[in-house]
């Protein structure tokens, strides 16, 4: 499916799950989705098994410490993390994954991608919910096609 759709499937989710968001949000594109999310009206979720609060939220060690779960997870942690969060959201019955990424790698991993769509995900691999729909904003809107050029931002997933 195109992005542009598989992206409005995603924000179509409204209990939405952020891992990597900081206790020191600079630099950490985790907190900038996460903070956008909440501003849009989304019941957002921190996830970092180090941090009890982030902010003034309340953060959660794992997919499954959220009471009443989640509908989607966007990953932006480390590449090496995916595998494991793609692997508890499928145990979990999480269908929406998106790995963050900007002009890096970000959090995409070809083996957290892999197994998310063998056990039937849609998995966003790159971009920023942040370029798309609801969420968007200017800069992020002017940043989606320069990043599609580069592989940054898939055309399909």
């Amino acid at each position: 499916m195109k992005i542009k759709e598989a992206a409005e499937q995603f924000l179509a989710c409204k209990r939405i799950a952020v891992t990597g968001v900081s206790r020191e949000p600079a630099g950490h594109g985790s907190n900038a989705v996460f903070d956008r999310l909440v501003q849009r009206g989304y019941e957002v979720f921190p996830i970092n098994p180090n941090a009890e609060t982030i902010g003034e939220h309340q953060s959660f060690p794992t997919l499954a410490a959220v009471p009443g779960g989640v509908e989607a997870v966007v990953i932006g942690t480390r590449p090496e993390h995916a595998l494991g969060t793609v692997e508890e959201a499928a145990e979990l019955g999480i269908k929406q994954v998106w790995m963050h990424r900007s002009m890096d790698a970000g959090s995409v991993s070809p083996a957290a991608v892999a197994f998310g769509r063998e056990h039937g995900m849609t998995v966003i691999d790159g971009g920023c919910p942040l370029m798309f729909g609801q969420a968007a904003d200017g800069f992020h809107k002017v940043m989606c096609p320069i990043l599609k050029l580069t592989g940054a931002v898939p055309r399909t997933v």
